[in-house]
């Protein structure tokens, strides 16, 4: 049976759908039913059926999804292994902060130690990050998070990665020596989407302390919620690393505010039967070492 089938299957089961899986892979959307077909024949069950507008995996499918994920790996490892160059590509889901302000330095000196590989980097939401790693469709998750969203997949915590609460220089919190959660009662936010961690745990600090909050904006990324804290009055809770070049330069102000129950990690969430690649094992040493230097025995 060629292996072309199962990744077709895969994609068909990741999309839920022949037209999108056919996009993706480039194919006809006749010759993406026609392989299905094909599948179905040689294993004697139906994989799919119609579920309103779109498709289910029936639990046929659903078991052969989860052979067919480890069968790819092992393919894709034996080809690394006979070739013993660096090629491939690399997929990796992260949210946006950590897409533009962490990662840039790791990327490039991947790309310098691994020429022929190809690096993918999807931003994403991090529950959405979670269930692509956990259906094989991504190698690695890299994600700022407190406890572990999901106990069957397998994480590893590299550092603590600050939070810190940002204002225009001349809101009125900037002359306080601490801002307790007090301070903040009735102030207007400017917040991440609802998916967002630290905005959840935001949230929960404040509601569990009867602290009232009002939301003026809600944005979907750390350069707008940083422009629009710099134009309004409102305040907004974001990674350190995200607003460093800005508190700086004095554009942003980092308020005086910390509470134990509003940390996060950078976290790196695989599946735990995932084979780990040359590659993708010295992007995790990088990551691990907190540093882009190539470490000892590298690409």
């Amino acid at each position: 049976m060629d292996l072309v089938y199962l990744q077709t299957f895969r994609e068909v089961a990741l999309r839920q759908s022949f037209t999108r899986a056919a996009e993706e892979l480039g194919y006809a959307q006749s010759s993406v039913t026609t392989q299905i077909q094909k599948l179905e024949k040689a294993y004697g069950v139906e994989l799919f059926e119609r579920f309103g507008r779109g498709l289910r995996l029936t639990s046929a499918g659903e078991e052969l999804l989860k052979l067919a994920v480890q069968m790819l790996d092992l393919y894709q490892e034996s080809k690394e292994r006979l070739a013993r160059q660096g090629g491939g590509t690399l997929s990796i889901g992260t949210i946006d902060s950590v897409a533009s302000y962490c990662l840039p330095p790791y990327v490039q000196a991947m790309r310098r130690a691994y020429p022929e590989l190809t690096i993918r980097l999807q931003p994403d939401r991090e529950d959405v990050i979670v269930q692509q790693v956990r259906e094989g469709e991504l190698d690695a998750g890299l994600l700022l998070a407190g406890a572990s969203a999901d106990p069957q997949l397998a994480w590893r915590a590299f550092r603590e990665e600050p939070l810190v609460l940002i204002a225009n220089p001349r809101h009125p919190l900037t002359r306080l020596n601490i801002v307790g959660l007090e301070e903040l009662a009735g102030m207007e936010w400017f917040m991440s989407e609802a998916s967002c961690n630290y905005r959840l745990m935001l949230e929960k600090v404040l509601r569990a302390n009867a602290v009232p909050f009002r939301i003026g904006l809600e944005l979907g990324n750390p350069e707008a919620i940083k422009r629009c804290v710099m134009a309004g009055d409102g305040i907004a809770l974001l990674p350190r690393m995200a607003a460093e070049e800005e508190i700086r330069r004095g554009e942003l102000t980092a308020l005086p505010f910390a509470h134990p129950e509003i940390r996060l990690a950078l976290q790196l969430v695989m599946h735990p039967k995932k084979w780990i690649s040359r590659a993708l094992r010295e992007f995790i040493d990088r990551l691990q070492s907190g540093s882009a230097v190539p470490t000892e025995g590298g690409g």
